[in-house]
């Protein structure tokens, strides 16, 4: 069997406002074209993520380790059309993102703690996945919303997503109730600019970014989620000064 060998993409963030946001898409809008996906301007990504006994997903990304990884059940509009298992590696400021198909089924199953299918499955992503839930304890954590606007530039290879409204969902873990109350973790006015490319930057991309944004890479939506809710997992005994 021949091995996919990865790929890994570039990723940079930055923090920015609302009237940033605005005149950046009146400057690219000749370039960049909306993904096909983003009927009516957006969709609403939410993603379950699911941390170890020793929160190490979280822990790791706080104290900086280069090399790390997390994984993540996402879904898009809350609908159960499209589930994916995703496992997200990080190497600095590089990505590399696998995927595996869940049904509505398998989905509800992981969640209640029935991991057994998951080592029958075709997808060795889904089989590694039982590997860290059954011997890491690994389990749900914390639910990301956010709105998100993707653009995209020279057939894919370079993406701009504009995510606003990022919230941390609570009450439950069922990712597909729409009607979850949230927690908004970022300051008022202020959306998360991520821009995305394989091998390199174009010039005509670069003059884009606003000079004057926040890079926003010692932060990502799951830690603001995580710490957001982590009161409701009993975490906050750890934090207390």
């Amino acid at each position: 069997m021949s091995t996919k060998k990865e790929q890994y993409r570039h990723e940079m963030k930055y923090l920015i406002s609302y009237p940033e946001k605005e005149l950046l898409v009146k400057r690219f809008q000749e370039l960049l074209s909306l993904d096909r996906h983003a009927s009516g301007g957006g969709y609403t990504i939410r993603s379950l993520y699911f941390d170890d006994h020793w929160n190490r997903a979280y822990e790791e990304k706080e104290a900086g380790i280069l090399m790390r990884k997390k994984y993540r059940i996402r879904i898009y509009n809350f609908s159960d059309r499209s589930i994916k298992l995703e496992r997200k590696k990080k190497f600095g400021s590089h990505i590399y993102k696998e995927a595996a198909p869940l049904t509505r089924e398998e989905t509800e199953k992981i969640i209640a703690g029935d991991y057994d299918f998951l080592l029958k499955s075709e997808y060795s992503l889904c089989r590694e996945f039982y590997y860290e839930c059954v011997s890491n304890v690994m389990r749900p954590r914390v639910i990301v919303d956010y709105e998100r606007e993707p653009w995209i530039f020279d057939l894919g290879t370079v993406r701009l997503t504009f995510d606003a409204d990022v919230r941390a969902a609570v009450g439950s873990f069922d990712i597909f109730d729409p009607n979850l109350p949230s927690l908004p973790v970022l300051e008022p006015g202020k959306l998360v600019l991520e821009v995305k490319y394989t091998e390199f930057l174009p010039q005509v991309i670069k003059e884009i970014i606003p000079t004057q944004a926040d890079e926003f890479v010692a932060v990502s939506k799951y830690v603001l989620c995580y710490e957001k809710t982590r009161y409701l997992n009993g975490f906050e005994y750890w934090y207390e000064t």
